[in-house]
């Protein structure tokens, strides 16, 4: 690949941060890239290095990248990440978080850059051929896609290993090799080892083809996005959720396609075909009156009012009771929840010296709300306030004493008004 070619690869892109993990591909596409920069001096090259820990060898790979940014003049960041077992397996966590982790360091106008090649993508297809996946998981990986507000670029993405082993030897490019590679009780590990060889013995041209069909897949994913755009769009409120009666009357087929792509606008990660007929059967086709939900990596599918919502999972705070000694300052909720504040501006009145003041998530009794005669439980005032029974039982309620003063956001007691006071605000 020219320097030309790569510059027609990363258009119109002159300021890149390249995923570097010192390996032959990472380090081919450094250099590559190099090579293009020392021709075209307004072009901007920023390495990144994820130290996982998950090598007794990866201090001394760290060492190598930094020699090695150092000859080519390339600034390199090394970011250290801890992986926090969620169930994904260790290869997918350490890939979430690198991409995390190159996320974060990404800079205004820069587009991330990685080096994914032939084989890597025919590994994808055949990983995911194994799941069972449809057209859009045997789509494998795009040239380019959207990625933290700008580009994630695979300008190798049409190149096979050994053309990238010949140009590393042509140059006499040093590179590392990660032990764990050898290791087939990796799935990628097995196939790239095992199988791979196989195919490619018999059928010479495997990965090419492979390749092609990821890209049909993904051409028929893209016709299916553009038809059902529109129809999508005219399901979805306001608010991101998905009306479910007019899925109702549909073929199970285009209703499962909309719902992908639903799921997709919420940046979720793609459910299996079970897990898709669960959200349906479960979720939104169970009574009116329940409260039904599916757990998908962290959040919820939920029913409400007709519709399909898309939520972050929280934790019940029913029975959690906070003192707040200095109502001057911010309480900060657990679990993730946010914080409360009083804030200039409004109509709670301010606690008199006798009255302690705590933070709550579940009252008893018949309140008086301001606007409203008479006495109501407060589940019925959260149904009146159409607050989802999700929030139920997290939305700060302030209370004077034992006297509930005021929900975030909802609603004042009759007890706790004044024309002029404070705002009881939650930032979640």
């Amino acid at each position: 690949m020219t320097s030309s070619a790569i510059a027609q690869a990363v258009s119109p892109y002159r300021q890149l941060l390249v995923g570097f993990s010192g390996g032959l591909d990472s380090t081919v596409l450094l250099h590559r890239l190099k090579r293009w920069r020392d021709r075209e001096p307004d072009v901007r090259l920023r390495a990144m290095h994820v130290h996982h820990g998950l090598s007794p060898h990866a201090d001394a790979w760290v060492a190598h990248c930094e020699a090695l940014c150092a000859l080519w003049e390339i600034p390199l960041n090394v970011e250290r990440v801890m992986l926090v077992e969620e169930g994904l397996g260790v290869e997918a966590q350490a890939r979430k978080a690198r991409y995390a982790a190159f996320a974060r360091s990404l800079l205004p106008g820069e587009a991330l850059v990685t080096a994914q090649h032939l084989d890597d993508q025919c590994e994808t297809f055949l990983l995911a051929l194994k799941r069972g996946s449809g057209p859009a998981g045997l789509s494998a990986m795009p040239e380019r896609a959207a990625f933290a507000g700008t580009e994630l670029i695979r300008p190798l993405l049409g190149e096979t290993r050994a053309s990238l082993e010949a140009w590393a030897r042509e140059y006499r490019l040093s590179w590392i090799e990660d032990e764990s590679n050898q290791d087939d009780s990796y799935d990628r590990n097995f196939l790239r080892l095992r199988v791979m060889p196989l195919l490619t013995e018999r059928w010479g041209h495997f990965t090419e083809a492979t390749a092609r069909s990821a890209t049909l897949c993904a051409e028929q994913e893209s016709l299916l996005d553009e038809l059902l755009s529109e129809e999508l769009a005219g399901l979805t409120s306001a608010e991101g959720a998905l009306a479910i009666a007019p899925l109702e009357a549909m073929s199970a087929v285009r209703r499962a396609a909309l719902l992908r792509r639903w799921l997709a606008s919420r940046h979720a990660v793609m459910p299996s075909r079970a897990m898709l007929s669960r959200i349906w059967d479960e979720v939104a086709q169970a009574r009116d009156d329940a409260t039904p939900s599916v757990h998908l990596n962290g959040y919820e599918v939920r029913r409400y009012q007709g519709k399909l919502w898309w939520i972050k999972s929280r934790s019940s705070l029913s029975d959690v009771v906070l003192n707040w000694p200095s109502v001057e300052h911010a309480l900060v909720l657990p679990h993730g929840a946010g914080s409360v504040s009083l804030t200039n501006a409004g109509h709670v009145r301010l606690p008199e010296p006798d009255e302690p003041v705590t933070v709550r998530f579940k009252a008893g009794g018949l309140l008086h709300i301001v606007g409203r005669n008479g006495g109501r439980k407060l589940k019925k005032i959260w149904q009146e306030h159409n607050v989802p029974p999700w929030l139920r039982d997290t939305t700060p309620l302030l209370f004077y004493g034992e006297t509930l003063v005021a929900a975030a956001g909802v609603f004042i007691t009759q007890e706790g008004w004044t024309d002029k006071g404070v705002c009881f605000e939650w930032k979640a």
